[in-house]
């Protein structure tokens, strides 16, 4: 994987203990005697046809890259297949050289709720913390930040978004990490701007995770943390016994007041909800790049206000605070 521009990045920043710990770190991600499927997704990787185009658009609801006439209709049937192979596509959604890859998630709506709240990004050092494949990194890249890192541990996501990149510009200053958080220097301090969206609730310590955000940012740095919420007052918080929306990785869901007190308890500064949305059907769903059971699938058959564990149906809220 080309990190080198990132390694240099990090020292220029004079993160050097950082910069001096990932090679080592992204070399063991990428054990392909770990992960089975490893070796395949790099092959299709280095298949994957070298396009010339200058139409590079990141500042859109969807990523586009290229368009129909820069291939033939035939090479155009190949690289969709190969595309394919990729699947299943969650965060989206992407438009490569007319191929549009219509994702589990309409991705843009979650940018286009949190996007006019948020600190303008430009010349930022900007950190995504389980980014999936890239789609909110691509978002920050094209409202201006100076750098992007994204982190995440699912190997898939890390290969669907370098083959984004591989068709953008390797030399683009975003990157996205096989790693999970755990795995960032304690107190880096060094973020202006930190992304925590869809993560919270898969921790089974929240307020460990909320300690490792503040710590990855500077002081006065920001926060914009997205995560499934509850309707209640101060103090309640929903544990789900077993599944949650047929998730088992799903531990606390607490009320928006309950998620700012424990965000005053960490430290931060400037607490406030700027969204409270509901998940519909029409913004997580079934389709051609993603053929699993999506949302309608989670839900109660006869009431839709339910999971089909009977508990309350995804609502997510978009809190953004700052950094002592």
């Amino acid at each position: 994987m080309p990190y080198f521009e990132l390694y240099n990045a990090l020292c220029e920043a004079n993160l050097h203990d950082w910069a001096q710990q990932l090679p080592k770190q992204i070399h063991e991600a990428f054990d392909t005697k770990k992960h089975g499927d490893l070796l395949k997704w790099q092959t299709q990787l280095a298949q994957l046809p070298n396009i010339e185009t200058n139409q590079r658009i990141i500042t859109a609801d969807t990523i586009n890259i290229g368009s129909a006439i820069d291939l033939s209709i035939e090479n155009q049937t190949q690289l969709k297949t190969q595309l394919l192979a990729f699947s299943p596509w969650r965060k989206g959604p992407y438009d490569l050289f007319g191929i549009l890859i219509d994702t589990e998630w309409r991705s843009d709506w979650k940018w286009q709720r949190l996007e006019n709240h948020i600190t303008p990004l430009h010349n930022r050092l900007v950190l995504d913390v389980g980014c999936g494949n890239g789609y909110h990194c691509w978002r920050m890249l094209g409202a201006g930040a100076k750098r992007v890192v994204g982190i995440d541990p699912m190997l898939l996501n890390v290969m669907q978004f370098q083959l984004i990149k591989q068709f953008y510009d390797n030399n683009a200053p975003i990157d996205v990490l096989p790693l999970g958080i755990e795995a960032i220097p304690a107190n880096l301090r060094c973020f202006d701007s930190v992304f925590s969206m869809g993560v919270l609730y898969h921790r089974r310590s929240p307020i460990d995770h909320l300690f490792e955000l503040r710590d990855c940012l500077k002081s006065g740095g920001e926060l914009i943390l997205e995560t499934l919420v509850i309707d209640g007052e101060l103090g309640d918080t929903l544990l789900p016994v077993d599944r949650y929306a047929q998730m088992r990785n799903v531990w606390f869901l607490p009320s928006c007041d309950t998620l700012i007190s424990w965000l005053n308890r960490c430290g931060f500064k400037n607490t406030r909800v700027v969204d409270i949305t509901t998940t519909s059907k029409q913004e997580q769903r079934t389709t051609d790049w993603m053929r699993f059971h999506s949302l309608k699938d989670f839900l109660n058959a006869e009431n839709s206000t339910l999971t089909c564990e009977g508990l309350p149906a995804p609502k997510r809220a978009i809190i953004i605070a700052n950094a002592p």
